[in-house]
């Protein structure tokens, strides 16, 4: 039984809410019920009721409930161990961020931590919102650089470190291309190409056109940044995504256009707290110098 399930189960129980549950875990709503659905068909049990808008446990959820919350306990216990155990061994430090961090200064700032500290051993991977908040939930990481939608969550230490907002992005040769800004009713009837949900992008794009009244026209959904610039390089759409997302470099035919109303997000490194090693603690206290936060500049910090 996968034990994300079981912490999803547990956090809704304690929050009463599939919102905040999904806020404290780092992702989303729907991640959060499809978890607790497929906990209830693998359980064989009904685990919650919804009465009024309120989240409440069935009697056989409050049964399970201590059972399950032992669980996570125990594999939280196991995880923690296991790092500490590689962590005495070897001074590790085990990044995970979303595929898009060369665009941002967090890039650069990993880099400088990297040559100041050479001894400490680096470990990066990527992967979609979802994957990063399940990996610094169960411990697999130390820290995590995402994007911030709705807010930090309390429960963990975040730093901000930039900001970005949504743009559309389309062929210059487009008659939309040469207005000053744009909003989804310019879009009524285009060939969309999305970032999907799992990227937590497409949410906030869902919202803008739902709030406007504007059904869109989705003809790709996906993970790829590259493969949405090819595509519309080769006229099959436009695109809504963040602007300091995208690198036009290779892309001379395509540009972007400021979205209104502006959605924005904030981009941060999140680690949870009490639970870290001393390589991460020292990568923390690196990135709050205050040299980097008043100028950007990473070479004075080596």
């Amino acid at each position: 039984m996968e034990t994300q399930k079981l912490q999803a189960f547990v956090t809704v129980a304690a929050t009463r809410s599939y919102t905040e549950a999904a806020a404290q875990l780092f992702t989303t709503q729907a991640t959060v019920s499809k978890q607790i659905l497929a906990l209830e068909k693998q359980l064989g049990v009904k685990l919650f009721s919804r009465t009024h808008r309120q989240v409440e446990l069935t009697p056989d959820g409050m049964i399970l409930l201590p059972k399950a919350q032992a669980v996570v306990t125990a594999a939280n216990a196991l995880t923690a161990a296991a790092t500490r155990q590689q962590h005495a061994q070897h001074a590790i430090l085990r990044i995970k961020t979303i595929p898009s961090i060369s665009n941002y200064r967090a890039f650069n700032q990993i880099a400088s931590f990297h040559r100041k500290y050479p001894e400490v051993k680096l470990q990066i991977s990527e992967g979609e919102s979802d994957a990063l908040a399940a990996a610094l939930t169960a411990g697999s990481v130390d820290i995590v650089f995402t994007r911030l939608l709705a807010g930090p969550v309390r429960s963990n230490e975040t730093f901000i470190g930039e900001q970005d907002e949504l743009c559309v992005l389309l062929p210059k040769s487009n008659s939309l291309a040469r207005k000053k800004s744009l909003t989804v009713a310019d879009l009524h009837g285009a060939d969309l190409l999305l970032l999907g949900e799992s990227t937590h992008l497409f949410q906030p794009v869902a919202q803008l056109f739902a709030r406007a009244g504007v059904t869109p026209h989705i003809t790709y959904k996906g993970q790829r940044i590259d493969l949405i610039l090819g595509m519309i390089s080769r006229g099959l759409g436009v695109s809504i995504m963040m602007a300091k997302a995208i690198d036009l470099s290779d892309y001379p035919s395509l540009t972007t256009v400021k979205l209104t109303p502006t959605v924005s997000s904030q981009l941060a490194f999140v680690r949870r707290k009490g639970h870290n090693s001393s390589a991460s603690d020292q990568f923390w206290n690196f990135i709050h110098q205050r040299k980097y936060l008043k100028s950007g500049d990473y070479s004075n910090l080596e």
